[in-house]
């Protein structure tokens, strides 16, 4: 199974959409920063599970409906940081499926990630993404879980790791620094979580219009 994820820095980079599904034929793709209100329903074989609503800055999860049959969808708000209290980007900050494969049968979890900006203190975002982790395995218990997106956490992320780790999950960073903004800032932002998954590569894909740049996941059930 593939997956995409991309920040699309305030939708700056939606332009892109239809050339990177068709390009490098994900079966999920999961954005973050996007305009809710304009992303089509459908992009390549892809279409829309759903989105959030009351973000300044959108989550959105599309999905390959020849191979998946959507069972349930989930949004989730999380402990908040300064910056959320003032600039309200982003109320919900996790948008979670659950997916059956139609071939065998198997239901996942799937979601699309997005912690808090880097105004905020790294403890805040272990926070978040635990508790992300959490309430995202009520959709299935025991069911196999990637959570993709911007994890905005740049540096310390051994003890990011560990985090998780204790948490049941592992975390895998990509081939290539995924933030190319701010030279100081410059490193992996976006990465995946999971749990009942083998990772066999993610790959960081070539720049675009956004800050961040997408990254493919290629996955399949331990």
């Amino acid at each position: 199974m593939k997956v995409i994820s991309y920040n699309l820095q305030k939708h700056r980079a939606a332009s892109e959409l239809a050339a990177l599904v068709g390009e490098h034929d994900p079966d999920i793709l999961c954005l973050q920063e996007c305009d809710v209100p304009a992303l089509p329903p459908e992009i390549g074989d892809l279409v829309l599970a759903d989105a959030t609503q009351g973000n300044r800055l959108g989550l959105a999860l599309f999905y390959r409906a020849s191979t998946f049959h959507l069972q349930a969808i989930r949004t989730l708000g999380l402990k908040k940081s300064l910056h959320d209290r003032i600039a309200k980007p982003a109320h919900e900050r996790v948008l979670g499926a659950r997916l059956r494969d139609i071939d065998d049968g198997q239901d996942f979890i799937v979601a699309s990630f997005h912690a808090a900006p880097l105004t905020a203190l790294n403890s805040l975002r272990r926070h978040q993404i635990r508790a992300a982790l959490t309430e995202l395995a009520t959709l299935g218990d025991g069911l196999p879980q990637l959570m993709v997106g911007d994890y905005n956490y740049p540096v310390f992320k051994e003890s990011l790791g560990q985090a998780v780790r204790d948490h049941g999950y592992a975390l895998s960073l990509s081939d290539d620094h995924t933030y190319t903004r701010y030279r100081v800032f410059r490193g992996h932002y976006d990465f995946a979580t999971s749990s009942g998954f083998e990772i066999e590569r993610i790959t960081t894909l070539p720049q675009g219009l956004s800050d961040h740049r997408p990254i493919l996941v290629t996955v399949k059930p331990d």
